[in-house]
């Protein structure tokens, strides 16, 4: 099939699609098919190109800036679905998507292809929880709700995912934020009547580590029983396998996740860390087989575009033509098929035999979290702070993240100086101690900080110029304080959210099929991370957040 030209013909593109695959659902440990209640596994693929990479001392993690959303792009996915076929997959993992756009086209296609969705709801820069600095935020909750919003029409959606290795060895202050983002996304699921699962990624690690993250994820803070902080599906990026291993590789792992609560699947897997360099995808007939069918849920392979990291090259069919409109597939993609191929799914236990998940108390070990969870993000109350306070700051064009953080850093110093502190827009998940305005989008947070200095310092005006970076609002005549109590009765407060004002599912004529959507760009790249190459249709994401890791 190397070098061949696939043409298919997808589905009308429609504002509402048909049921074609059954829905996936949890019991216990394991996912069902509704329709016949048979055990699922996820087998399946990363899919999505990576962005632009510019490394430097202001991205020490080398994280993408940019990405092309592939489920957008109908030409795209005409070129790919039969590709995929023939690999034999039953799901794809798409890292970031622009909700403004239409998905109709690729989503249908996939359906009726029997491939389902594992989306993250991340996007790159600013649109994900931070790794050292973590946030959960009213700009990020508004992202979560409304990609779930687009997307929730399509019924092969299996599963969101909150997150994708935001906790490192050594740095888990954002688990909290994380299951604060869990407790929100599932209760807006729900008042959307919406039945996908809830999921993170996991970078692997020390037994320790890994294990610990786990049973943070899958805990109950409240000590109550209640899962609705708890994700369903735990994801682990795992490349432990080298080569033509044996099936011991898995036993410690097997030891560690042998009594989890919730279901579990290798997120990505498919280590280039070996010799000969091609793959040889061994690790599937054992990650699809007796004894780890008893403990995991299948994985998915990395990665169908080509992916470049730490000087390793991953990745399965490349693009070639004027129009992108050639898939030339390698070794690696041959070696999976057959491997994928052999597969017989083991259809026990019954869904009728497993209990459901019980929700423990929180690991005391592995992760440095508290259980203190941050608040649902308050969007008219943090809009209503914004307008009260004096000092703006001023919003200059395109990316402004990093003069955030600089900026923010100048006026916590500024404050400390006149007796006064950033206690109100901070967050510490590590002793569970969340400001009053934490929750707000960092402009507004930073907007407060300005106009606690310019009201400490007697509201001179020169108090509100920070080098030509701060506005002053006239018409604003509150103390920040007095704007916090005005505006937020009850900073603690959890509730449902809601999308976020005039956002819905877009219309069949948003479309972003053919050059408009995302995967029919030209270039090449790649990245352990996954999201987009830039092309026709880059999607800069520049939305405000905390700054960290995206995947």
């Amino acid at each position: 099939m190397r070098g061949l030209l696939f043409s298919y013909s997808l589905l009308l593109a429609t504002t509402t699609t048909t049921l074609a695959l059954p829905q996936i659902t949890r019991t216990g440990r394991y996912l069902y098919k509704s329709d016949d209640n048979s055990r699922f596994y996820v087998k399946g693929i990363a899919y999505q190109q990576q962005g632009l990479i510019i490394s430097g001392p202001d991205n020490p993690l080398n994280q993408p800036s940019t990405f092309v959303d592939q489920l957008a792009d109908s030409a795209g996915c005409s070129r790919d679905i039969p590709v995929l076929q023939k690999l034999g997959v039953n799901a794809i993992r798409a890292y970031s998507v622009d909700a403004s756009l239409n998905h109709d086209a690729c989503m249908s296609a996939l359906d009726a292809a029997g491939i389902y969705v594992i989306l993250d709801l991340t996007l790159p820069l600013n649109g994900s929880i931070d790794t050292t600095q973590p946030t959960w935020s009213t700009n990020l909750l508004d992202q979560y709700t409304t990609t779930i919003t687009a997307f929730s029409r399509y019924p092969n959606v299996l599963a969101y995912n909150i997150g994708n290795e935001v906790l490192t060895n050594g740095a888990t202050n954002a688990a909290p934020f994380l299951k604060a983002a869990t407790r929100d996304t599932r209760a807006f699921l729900k008042s959307i009547n919406s039945t996908a699962l809830i999921g993170y990624a996991d970078i692997d690690g020390a037994s320790a580590f890994r294990d610990g993250v786990a049973q943070y994820l899958s805990c109950d803070p409240s000590n109550s029983g209640n899962g609705d902080t708890s994700i369903d599906l735990f994801g682990l990026n795992n490349y432990a396998w080298c080569g033509n291993a044996s099936s011991s590789t898995y036993d410690n792992l097997n030891a560690e996740f042998e009594n989890y609560n919730v279901a579990a699947y290798f997120s990505e897997f498919g280590s280039e860390n070996c010799n000969p360099g091609t793959r040889p995808w061994t690790e599937v007939g054992t990650l699809f087989a007796s004894p780890m069918t008893n403990i995991w849920s299948g994985g998915l392979a990395f990665s169908y575009f080509p992916a470049t990291s730490a000087g390793h090259e991953f990745g399965m069919a490349t693009l070639s033509g004027s129009s992108n409109e050639t898939v030339t597939t390698n070794a690696d993609f041959s070696n999976l098929a057959a491997q994928f191929s052999s597969v017989q799914f083991v259809n026990s236990p019954s869904k009728d035999s497993v209990q459901a998940s019980s929700f423990g108390a929180c690991p005391q070990t592995g992760v440095q979290a508290s259980t203190m969870l941050p608040p649902t993000p308050n969007d008219i109350g943090c809009g209503c702070v914004a307008q009260r306070l004096a000092c703006k700051f001023k919003v200059p064009g395109g990316d402004y993240n990093a003069v955030l953080g600089t900026l923010t850093g100048t006026v916590c110093g500024l404050l400390a100086g006149v007796n006064g502190t950033c206690g109100d827009i901070s967050a510490n998940g590590t002793t569970g101690v969340y400001g009053a305005v934490a929750m707000c989008d960092p402009v507004t947070r930073l907007s407060y900080a300005f106009s606690q200095y310019y009201d400490l310092t007697a509201r001179h005006a020169a108090s509100c110029d920070f080098d030509g970076n701060a506005t002053l609002d006239a018409s604003a005549t509150d103390s920040p304080a007095s704007a916090l109590s005005a505006c937020i009765s009850n900073p603690s407060a959890i509730s449902t959210p809601s999308a976020p004002a005039g956002v819905s599912a877009p219309s069949s004529s948003a479309s972003g099929a053919g050059g408009g959507g995302g995967g029919g760009g030209g270039g090449s790249g790649a990245g352990r991370t996954g999201v987009g190459l830039v092309g026709a249709a880059v999607v800069a994401a520049c939305v405000l957040g905390g700054v960290g890791m995206v995947l």
